[in-house]
């Protein structure tokens, strides 16, 4: 055996005996090592974590978990020495944080040649505010959304995997808890909301959130209300006979009626009867910009429809009415992005998010994602930056910057009497108060120019 493969077990055993957990990363941060208070810790076996890459995100059900759960902040790979939260998301154990150093092997970024994590002895509370070593405030601010993001899906969104509904808001707290309600009954729900508020997204999230033994056997069928006018109730009834043919008559199936306020007048009549005797033991779910309920009190919505699709009604506000969110959800995005590819962004600069917040986001939650998409690809560093944002967002800006002027009303009756007192002055002051001859440069009659000078306070 070499003298340095003895070395590097000898080092490996030596860190197998250490009592704090530790792991070690390659520069392009796959796990190379864990030693056994690690495994430990994560209740898992070395076997499982060795050759798994790390992502910088949160996502509990994406490849990797366990792994995401150890990745250091995106700025380690510039050769910085970091300290930031790690966590445990196996499988079958309670999800727990530790403080971690991050120490970089072999200098500078183009020198980095592994990275050893020595992680704390005793469990973080959640609670408590993070450090991070040497980071700047917007980067520190990025390892805080990050580490949210991380406890609410872990510990909140796990439950019914509704991950766009973090905030701090009412709005979103009270739909939280009606998303609970509803992931655990079958009651139908109404998801009120404008257009890219992530209300498909939601009815999805319902309708698998519910037992575990339930999804093995109902299913989610979506019908876009806009485009089926009178081919609804055709398509319906497709659903229906599938649905009989494979034996699921009692099985918790959900119909998803996907902008239902869009339905013509005559179909909402003949969806109603037919819900009731053909679907009558389907859940039901809609979407809708307004409230049915409020259509149906203006004459523009099927009444019994509005009230059979309406149990519980779950309103999701737009984008520009919950800023405070704005940072959490792009962050959330980012991550979203780093756990698809090896690209690794830590998060927005300030003043990206202060453009971020000023802009007025008439695509809601898409819109967003779209954005941080986009600005993920064109990001030259390990942060966005203002200069990676969308031409639209700089734009909007400006735009804002530089209001429009406002345009004065012009009242024509006091306009003309402006521009008549003005001629009558300067033909007074050519006749030297002669009025005869005023009357004669203004072309009137002196009658006349006296009645005028009297009506306009000039006699």
């Amino acid at each position: 055996m070499s003298p340095r493969r003895t070395n590097a077990a000898e080092l490996a055993k030596l860190l197998d005996s250490a009592t704090r957990p530790v792991y070690v990363l390659d520069e392009e941060l796959t796990i190379m090592f864990v030693n056994r208070a690690c495994r430990e810790w994560l209740g898992t076996s070395a076997e499982g974590l060795v050759g798994q890459r790390c992502a910088y995100h949160s996502e509990p059900k994406s490849p990797g978990p366990v792994a995401a759960g150890l990745c250091p902040p995106p700025r380690i790979l510039s050769g910085e020495t970091v300290e930031a939260t790690v966590c445990r998301v196996a499988e079958g154990e309670k999800f727990a944080e530790r403080m971690a150093r991050f120490l970089p092997l072999g200098g500078d970024k183009d020198e980095l040649i592994a990275i050893v994590a020595v992680l704390d002895a005793e469990d973080r509370t959640p609670t408590a505010g993070g450090r991070d070593s040497g980071a700047d405030s917007s980067e520190a601010g990025a390892i805080a959304l990050h580490e949210h993001i991380r406890r609410f899906r872990n510990e909140t969104a796990a439950r019914y995997r509704a991950d766009r509904l973090i905030g701090s808001g009412p709005a979103m707290r009270l739909a939280r808890r009606q998303v609970e309600l509803a992931a655990g009954g079958r009651s139908s729900v109404l998801l009120v909301g404008p257009p890219g508020s992530g209300r498909r997204r939601l009815a999805a999230a319902i309708h698998f959130g519910r037992k575990k033994g339930d999804l093995e056997k109902g299913t989610l069928a979506t019908l876009d209300c806009s485009l089926l006018g009178a081919d609804l109730l055709e398509a319906l009834s497709s659903v229906a006979a599938k649905a009989t043919a494979r034996g699921l008559e009692a099985a918790p199936e959900t119909l998803l009626l996907h902008r239902a306020d869009e339905l013509p007048a005559d179909v909402q009549v003949q969806l109603a009867d037919f819900l009731s005797n053909r679907l009558s033991s389907w859940r039901l779910a809609a979407t809708a910009a307004e409230p049915l309920g409020e259509l149906s009190k203006r004459g523009k919505f099927h009444a019994d429809l509005a009230a059979m699709l309406s149990t519980i009604a779950i309103e999701l506000p737009p984008l520009v009415q919950r800023r405070e969110d704005i940072p959490l959800l792009a962050q959330m995005f980012i991550e979203e992005r780093n756990a698809a590819g090896p690209r690794q962004i830590g998060g927005f600069s300030q003043a990206a998010l202060d453009r971020l917040d000023a802009y007025h986001w008439p695509g809601n939650l898409d819109e967003l994602a779209e954005v941080v998409a986009e600005s993920h690809r064109r990001a030259a560093g390990r942060e966005i930056g203002p200069g990676d944002l969308p031409e639209r967002l700089r734009l909007a800006a400006q735009a804002a910057a530089q209001p429009r002027r406002v345009e004065e009303t012009i009242v024509l009756d006091e306009f003309l009497g402006r521009v008549e007192r003005e001629l009558i002055r300067r033909a007074l002051a050519r006749s030297k108060g002669n009025k005869a001859r005023a009357a004669r440069l203004l072309g009137v009659t002196r009658p006349r120019l006296y009645r005028r000078m009297v009506q306009l306070g000039l006699e």
